[in-house]
């Protein structure tokens, strides 16, 4: 019975998977990364799957536990296409993520979580200061990288023997390791109050963390390297297309090289502090750890449109996050075309109510920012912690959204 079930939901998987639409996808993500725009990509990401469930389609029937991991996969997949294609890309293939990982300097964070929705889904994190001197930095311990090829061909032979003859399936480096966000990990460690303090306070010890997570980083490259744990495809790239013509082609798949993939860099809690502030603390450092890749895409959710300039220093940039937050104008105005603009709307506007009015507005002002620059961008609607149990919220944006990117 859990075998025709997967079956099943494989064989409809494959059919959207090779359409032409799905390939078409492909080709509007490569334009729109590669600043020859044919038409903005819409994409939506980071969903409330446990609001989502209409008429039970999102129901588990598949009593394996590992049956059931891949009916997920497919059953969250198919609903998107049913109900919020945008331009969510579904690869042709079964993805079998390796089992492994970069090397990582860490230690144990001590945080009190607050539960701030009646599902406990959504938390409100106090982070107690653990790395308040040099003698702390010490405890930073290193946790080698690896990768486990025996789990990752068990899995794949599982996967295989279930849908093999339906729906390729693949083994796939991992998709977010390449990430450089030192700051954000040091909040953990630290809590916002006592590290935007001490930039000013103390900045050399802040350095001298920045030096240590910076010098990890570039370790943690390194044996990406040694264990190729990189992916050789990637159609997205945290929330945003990652299909692209302008990376090096990789000569040995058995040894992809950063020069062969995108890096990421973003520092969210620096969001609000200046743009010499966020050079003295981030961007150097950024510079030297992201220098290795072909391409760089740098933000998430903090505001940039006052510190792009600044970032235009990294040569490798190609992609910058605009989020709600950002005066889209002023983003649109500096960019123009020689950088891709990944937009954020906002998912308030899809919470409490959908207030249509609104969205058009959000959809109306990027529009016209991009137009009148020549700009090439994607729009993500991400982050939606909830839609207060109406999945037809969003099902509408993807609607209004298809509406815009049809008549850009």
């Amino acid at each position: 019975m859990d075998r025709q079930i997967i079956r099943d939901l494989a064989g409809r998987y494959a059919n959207i998977a090779n359409s032409d639409k799905n390939r078409e996808r492909v080709t509007l993500y490569k334009a729109v990364n590669d600043l020859h725009m044919i038409r903005p990509v819409i994409l939506t990401n980071e969903i409330p799957w446990h609001e989502m469930n209409v008429d039970g389609e999102l129901d588990l029937r598949c009593e394996d536990a590992k049956m059931r991991e891949l009916e997920w996969f497919f059953r969250t997949k198919l609903f998107e296409q049913k109900h919020f294609p945008c331009d969510n890309y579904l690869r042709p293939y079964y993805p079998v993520y390796k089992d492994g990982n970069f090397g990582r300097l860490s230690m144990p964070i001590d945080e009190t979580r607050l539960p701030q929705s009646e599902g406990g889904y959504i938390f409100s994190h106090e982070y107690h200061d653990i790395l308040q001197n040099e003698e702390d930095l010490e405890k930073l311990v290193w946790t080698p990288g690896y990768y486990n090829r025996e789990n990752t061909m068990r899995r794949l032979e599982f996967a295989a023997e279930a849908i093999g003859d339906i729906l390729p399936v693949q083994v796939v480096g991992t998709e977010y390791g390449t990430n450089n966000n030192l700051w954000d990990q040091v909040a953990e460690y630290r809590g916002v109050a006592n590290l935007l303090n001490d930039l000013i306070e103390r900045p050399e010890f802040m350095h001298k963390i920045a030096r240590k997570l910076t010098d990890a980083y570039i370790r943690s490259i390194r044996e990406a390297v040694k264990y190729n744990l990189f992916a050789a495809e990637l159609p997205e790239l945290h929330c945003s297309p990652g299909f692209t013509n302008d990376l090096p082609p990789i000569a040995d798949y058995d040894h992809i090289e950063p020069k062969n993939v995108w890096g990421r860099g973003v520092a969210q809690i620096f969001g609000n502090v200046s743009p010499a502030m966020q050079e003295e603390f981030d961007t150097q450092y950024q510079l030297e750890a992201l220098a290795p890749f072909g391409l760089v895409y740098y933000g998430c959710c903090e505001r940039l449109d006052n510190k792009l300039r600044l970032l235009m220093k990294m040569k490798n940039l190609r992609k910058i996050s605009i989020t709600p937050w950002s005066d889209i104008d002023v983003a649109a105005e500096i960019l123009e075309n020689r950088y891709e603009m990944a937009v954020k709307h906002n998912p308030a506007y899809v919470s409490t109510a959908f207030d249509e009015e609104t969205i058009r507005g959000e959809f109306d002002r990027t529009w016209r920012a991009a137009k009148r620059n020549g700009c090439s961008f994607d729009v993500v609607l991400k982050d939606i912690s909830t839609v207060a149990g109406k999945p037809g919220h969003l099902f509408k944006w993807a609607e209004v959204a298809a509406e815009y990117a049809n008549n850009y």
